[in-house]
């Protein structure tokens, strides 16, 4: 049975850091990409960020350069760093377990990011 657990949540002021981490059980996790999305009050949910099991990371344009995306394979785990949070961040953050190649998604419950002072 696949899991997705996320953690990591919560209040920061703007211009603050956070990190979400997300553990992925029951797979086999080479065969995962993992990713992480959120989705925001009234609005469709949206990648922020993607990474490969060769450790490749893919960033969506609104946070490049302030958000980083790391993975350790050996503990099927997958983090979220977030620096220079913007209140337009505040959002649900889900974190994704993709598997390749047939494309389907596992999700966690997600984790709130509220980003005000």
């Amino acid at each position: 049975q696949v899991q997705v657990v996320e953690s990591g949540g919560g209040l920061v002021q703007p211009g603050g850091s956070l990190t979400l981490s997300c553990e992925a059980k029951g797979v086999v996790f080479s065969l995962y990409n993992m990713t992480w999305y959120r989705q925001a009050p009234g609005k469709e949910r949206e990648l922020v960020a993607e990474i490969n099991y060769g450790l490749e990371p893919h960033y969506v344009d609104f946070v490049k350069g302030r958000f980083t995306i790391s993975r350790d394979n050996a503990k099927n785990t997958v983090a979220l760093q977030m620096n220079n949070l913007k209140p337009d961040d505040t959002a649900v953050y889900y974190c994704g377990a993709l598997r390749v190649p047939s494309m389907r998604y596992y999700w966690g419950q997600g984790t709130q990011v509220t980003v005000s002072s």
